[in-house]
């Protein structure tokens, strides 16, 4: 039956770099369940970076950029000789096994699903993207949009929710352009323009190039020698050439 297998021989275009996009599914249902602060939470989204940064170990990829429900790989060096059923299965699987396995260890969120009847299994959706050098940047610059418009527009929603029900909430936003929610937030004093970094822009782990001290025991001095190590950065910039450019550079 080996010849019904008809994907299975599909792989990446040779030369190209690929993202692989992971997306969770129904974590709208999660959120409920784990009972998450709105329009962000700090330990959910601590959990999620832990997962990313499992993945890094595992499969050492040049970028991960992260918001939201959404996580971004970005690989040079594709695995599986670029069969795309086998990197989709299990990039997708192991990002939900690791995020499972953080709530579960995580005393907070384990307490909140104890007993649920309508907690099931965190699993994510995947799908590869084959890019070029410039629509690498592009993708990135309109996930980094995306991260933008979910804070812009979550905020606004929860702080209507506070005095209005979802319908109401929901109608209030409806077709309202960008400058007339910043009014509508300006208004119940909330600058969206002063919260923090990784809310509006979300949160990318690379390597960086650090210093680091040691000693020769034959010449018996100190010397320092320079190490690409893992980098969690929550104060991401806006996304742009030069950005990437140094990602790069620090994967040679």
């Amino acid at each position: 039956m080996k010849e019904c297998e008809i994907f299975s021989n599909l792989r990446v275009p040779c030369g190209s770099k690929i993202v692989i996009r992971c997306d969770g599914r129904n974590f709208s249902r999660l959120a409920s369940n784990l009972k998450l602060e709105k329009p962000y939470d700090l330990d959910f989204v601590k959990a999620m970076i832990t997962s990313c940064h499992e993945f890094f170990q595992e499969f050492s990829p040049s970028f991960i950029y992260t918001f939201s429900d959404e996580v971004n790989i970005l690989l040079d060096d594709i695995p599986f000789n670029g069969r795309l059923e086998k990197i989709n299965s299990v990039f997708s699987s192991f990002i939900s096994g690791a995020l499972t396995r953080q709530i579960l260890l995580d005393k907070r969120f384990s307490n909140s699903i104890e007993g649920s009847e309508t907690f099931k299994s965190i699993s994510f959706d995947s799908r590869i993207i084959p890019l070029n050098s410039e629509g690498l940047v592009a993708y990135f610059k309109d996930r980094q949009d995306e991260a933008w418009r979910n804070c812009l527009n979550g905020y606004a929603y929860w702080i209507l929710r506070q005095k209005y029900s979802k319908n109401e909430a929901t109608q209030i936003l409806d077709k309202k352009k960008t400058p007339e929610i910043h009014e509508l937030l300006y208004g119940r004093n909330v600058n969206i323009t002063e919260v923090p970094a990784w809310q509006r822009r979300g949160v990318g782990i690379y390597r960086k190039i650090i210093k680091v001290a040691g000693y020769n025991p034959l010449k018996k001095e100190e010397v320092t020698t320079t190490r690409r190590r893992p980098f969690t950065n929550w104060d991401l910039p806006l996304f742009d050439d030069e950005f990437f450019r140094k990602i790069l550079k620090n994967n040679q």
